[in-house]
């Protein structure tokens, strides 16, 4: 799902809020989400939380949760040029019907694609609230770190932990996660906003609910019963989910993960995280979805960030990654032509 977003700033809202120091849920307090046949906050529809937010909140702002007025004004005025200077540059890119020289970066996606913009104000210095200064806080001493990207591959050791890139191409088990089609760079758990696809479906009965993600189209079944939690030995790509009602509030706690993914900040492996996230309606279109990670074997402390959720007219179709993967074939037949291609040239 592509959405063309425009940036919405009231004039009322940050000025509210920068003097009160209230979050957007407190706000909202008064707003009464409709419920479902079973009495439940009505959580159902599909969500965008596209943000144009940093994660980690600059240091300038230090402690400072929430923007000014002015400092709304200049944040637009900066975002508005940016956008501007990027669209003139799409703008003289030229289309070469003809394949870049042999060894040159074909590059990776335009800008076309991109989705970063948030739908609604953009009021917080950061997603991240806790610790208090919006910032990641310390690995701990020995917490692994991985790189990827949309470059040259970066040496390592499997497991590759990280989503986009690679440590080589020998085979599948070289390249990232995303490109593997297991684990979307946005699609969580947690939900941090990414480049495009932003954007989950929230279905609910009595006894469960069912978080589904447009990347890579996972859908988590999320148990609202007191059922006892699986085996620890059993480990999950997703972990292992259970819900409850706190108030309007459905919390989400998720364990058993299986450590073959990064904690967080492309920092750690996420064996032994618990996850607790926080779905609260806020408003007829608004979500505010806030997920703490606690996972003492990669941080010094705790992370709690908020990301606010808005609903859109649509639908999600699926994104048949496996299926359009012709990315992963073509990645590991053009090196074995290259190796081929060397043995040949080596042996005249």
């Amino acid at each position: 799902m592509k959405i063309h977003q425009i940036f919405v700033f009231s004039a009322v809202l940050p000025i509210a809020i920068a003097a009160s120091g209230s979050s957007i849920a407190q706000q909202a307090i008064e707003y009464e989400a409709p419920r479902t046949e079973y009495g439940q906050p009505d959580l159902q529809g599909v969500w965008n939380f596209s943000s144009n937010i940093p994660m980690q909140r600059s240091r300038r702002f230090g402690e400072q949760e929430f923007l000014t007025a002015e400092e709304v004004v200049a944040e637009r005025a900066r975002v508005e040029t940016a956008a501007a200077a990027a669209a003139a540059a799409a703008a003289t890119l030229v289309v070469d019907p003809d394949a870049p020289p042999a060894g040159d970066n074909p590059g990776g996606y335009n800008d076309f694609w991109f989705e970063s913009a948030g739908i609604g104000d953009l009021v917080r210095t950061s997603h991240i609230v806790f610790p208090k200064d919006g910032r990641v806080p310390k690995a701990v001493e020995g917490a692994q770190r991985q790189y990827g990207g949309l470059g040259p591959d970066i040496p390592g050791t499997r497991p590759v932990r990280y989503v986009v890139g690679g440590i080589a191409k020998d085979g599948h088990e070289d390249r990232g996660l995303s490109e593997r089609c297991i684990v979307g760079f946005n699609s969580g758990p947690p939900f941090v906003p990414s480049l495009y696809n932003n954007n989950v479906q929230i279905f609910q009965n009595k006894d469960t609910a069912v978080i589904m993600t447009e990347m890579i189209h996972d859908a988590r079944i999320v148990p609202l019963t007191k059922d006892a939690p699986i085996d620890d030995d059993i480990r999950l790509w997703s972990g292992d989910s259970r819900g409850r009602w706190d108030g309007d509030t459905l919390v989400v706690e998720t364990k058993n993960f299986n450590g073959l993914r990064q904690t967080f900040n492309s920092t750690g492996a996420n064996l032994d995280m618990v996850l607790t996230e926080r779905f609260t309606r806020t408003a007829f279109d608004t979500v505010e979805y806030a997920f703490t990670i606690d996972d003492p074997s990669t941080f010094t402390d705790k992370i709690t960030a908020i990301v606010p959720m808005t609903k859109v007219a649509g639908q999600i179709y699926e994104y048949a990654c496996h299926e359009g993967n012709y990315g992963m074939t073509n990645i590991l037949r053009g090196m074995r032509a290259e190796e081929r291609m060397a043995a040949e040239g080596a042996s005249d």
